[in-house]
């Protein structure tokens, strides 16, 4: 029965990521002018590689292909987003409370992350079938 919840966490956790980096793509211009505001050189690129992380990541994990390193790429990609985006406005008498839900949910999403590492993405993932059909090949006599 758990082989079936495999799917249901990874799409739970892939859908932000894939949402997110849908909604940076369609708010391009805003999205870069907010990271140009938080002092990062190059925007534009900076922000290509973030939709790539996210979006290719994000749909790698959710179909469990390569899921492993999806996982680290987007836990890793989650470590500077969390501290120049979210840690370094805690203390903001405005925004301070959101922030630290913030850093919290993606503590959270990184924990789960690094399951998805270290375990896999589960039975039901493309990982688990390319798996079985190498293995199938593998017993098949040569003609």
């Amino acid at each position: 029965m758990r082989k079936y919840w495999d799917p249901v966490s990874r799409g739970l956790v892939a859908l932000i990521f894939i949402f997110s980096g849908f909604g940076k793509l369609m708010a391009f211009d805003q999205t870069a002018s907010m990271m140009e505001g938080a002092g990062f050189p190059l925007p534009a690129l900076f922000l290509v590689a973030a939709l790539l992380i996210e979006v290719l990541g994000g749909i790698a994990l959710l179909l469990g292909y390569k899921a492993n390193w999806a996982a680290l790429a987007l836990f890793l990609f989650l470590i500077p987003t969390t501290i120049i985006f979210h840690l370094a406005h805690i203390h903001d008498p405005e925004q301070g409370q959101m922030q630290m839900i913030q850093v919290m949910k993606n503590l959270a999403i990184m924990g789960g992350l690094l399951k998805f590492y270290l375990t896999g993405a589960g039975a039901c993932a493309l990982d688990s079938l390319l798996a079985r059909r190498r293995q199938v090949a593998a017993q098949q006599p040569a003609s």
